[in-house]
Order: C-alpha cells, then structure tokens, then sequence
C-alpha cells in the first residue's frame, strides 16, 4: 500500500524488512503489540508501560518530553513514531535529521482512531490486524453511542495537573472522547489546549462534576476527598477516573469506551 499520510502531512511508503521502530508515545507502543509488530520495538520512552510484562525488554529512550537523542540513534531505528501534543516539534525535527523515516499522529476524535490503525497497518504491513481492530473499535463506539442516549448533558472539569490546576480545552481528543457521553468539558472556549485554571467559585458554579485523571498527574482517593470537602465543591460530585481509559487513543481506546459507558452508567 502506498500514499499513507502522516499527522505532518508526510506520505510514507510500506516498510521494508528489517523494521526497528522507536515509539515515543505510551498509547502507540501498546497499538503496536496489538498489530504484532512488538518484536519489531526497540525503543520506548519510560511512560511506554504496556503491554506491561513484555514492554520491560525494551530499552528506554527518556522520556516523552525529554527524549536522548543519542540513545536513539544508538538503537538505529529505520522508524520513530511521534505524536503532536505528546513530543517536542524541535525533537522531532532533530530525529528526522539520522532517522529514514518520522511519523507523526495526531488524533482528534475518538474517529481518528480507524485512521491510525490503518496508517500504522499500512506501513508496516499489519493490514489485517488494523481492520480487526477498527472492527472492534467501530462496534464499541456505536454501542457507547447507543448507550448515550440515556446519559443527560453534564459539565465537567477534567484536571490533568495542580500547581497549577490544569484542564483540558475542547479542540483535544480527551474532551471530544468524553463527549461521547455526553461529558461536556469546561471551559466551553480556551486559547491554549490545556489551560491553566483556578478553582474559583465562579469557575465551579458552571461545573457539574469534577474528575481527576489518574494521569499525567497522579490524583489520589486523598486528593478527591481534600476537594470535595472545599466549600466551593459543595454539592459538586468529585471523583478520579483512569486516565489511561479517557485519554489514551490506539487500542486501548476500545476498552476505554466501555470504561466510560459503565462509569456514565454507574453515576445516573
């Protein structure tokens, strides 16, 4: 297959063996397993942590943030696989510079997830194992659709950090994943995509709930229990939900709607 294009707009051509691939994204390494291609990693950043038992073999690479350059040229790579809001555009320019071949993702709907798949299929010649999980993605989707129907329109304040307390804008693939049950981020309009933001009287009297993502930062049952016994969180609903479920894309993000169905479910 040719002409598959990348979130760069750059238009890769089907691999050729020997493939040694450097993921510097947590949610595309585990994509990677699931498309059979895991002996084909041979790099990975310290947040790449599943396949859990079988992601251990790989080395490290830094972290998504801070990647060594110079232990991935050490490992060779013939392809680095990169995400827009993941990674540095400044490493990726610089890892383009030694490696054959840098992709760049970008997903922004939960919908994007089919592209990946078969962008990803597509390179490294796992067509039959992407549409397997585009399958099962498109029937996990519409099943959470279906199952929205019930779900009454909330506002929500997902926080992804404090110090400063941090959130998600409308224009990211976390906030347009909880819409699908009918979860509406706060605030409606932001200039950067994750937003610093005060937890005010006036920012919480447009909330409904808010949730505290088990990552990037890690919120605890303590942490929940601290705010929800703020005065300004009265009456509010607080509670922390798997952040790997709500915001990781790839194949996760089939289990990941069902994670979100069953939460909307549990909280009618």
């Amino acid at each position: 297959m040719n002409g598959l294009c990348d979130a760069a707009g750059t238009v890769h051509e089907r691999a050729s063996a020997p493939v040694r691939i450097v993921s510097l994204v947590p949610s595309i390494t585990e994509l990677l397993f699931a498309l059979g291609l895991g002996e084909n990693v041979v790099g990975r950043t310290g947040f790449c942590i599943h396949p859990r038992e079988t992601v251990r073999r790989i080395p490290k690479v830094g972290g998504t943030k801070d990647v060594r350059l110079d232990r991935v040229r050490a490992l060779a790579p013939t392809h680095v696989i990169a995400n827009v809001d993941e990674n540095r555009k400044e490493t990726v320019d610089a890892l383009a510079a030694f490696v054959p071949h840098v992709v760049v993702t970008h997903p922004l709907d939960p919908e994007d997830n089919l592209t990946l798949y078969r962008l990803l299929g597509g390179i490294f010649g796992r067509e039959a194992q992407a549409e397997a999980l585009a399958a099962r993605f498109a029937a996990a989707l519409e099943e959470t659709r279906r199952a929205a129907v019930a779900f009454a329109p909330e506002r929500v304040l997902y926080l992804i950090w404090r110090d400063p307390w941090m959130t998600v804008s409308r224009d990211t693939y976390l906030s347009r994943t909880l819409a699908l049950v009918n979860w509406l981020t706060v605030p409606e309009v932001a200039a950067a995509r994750y937003p610093a933001v005060e937890l005010s009287a006036a920012t919480l009297a447009r909330v409904d709930a808010v949730l505290l993502a088990s990552e990037p930062y890690r919120f605890t049952a303590q942490h929940a229990a601290e705010l929800a016994s703020l005065p300004a969180f009265a009456g509010k609903r607080v509670a922390r939900v798997d952040g790997e479920m709500t915001s990781w894309y790839g194949s996760r993000a089939i289990a990941g709607l069902g994670y979100l169905t069953a939460l909307r479910q549990r909280w009618r």
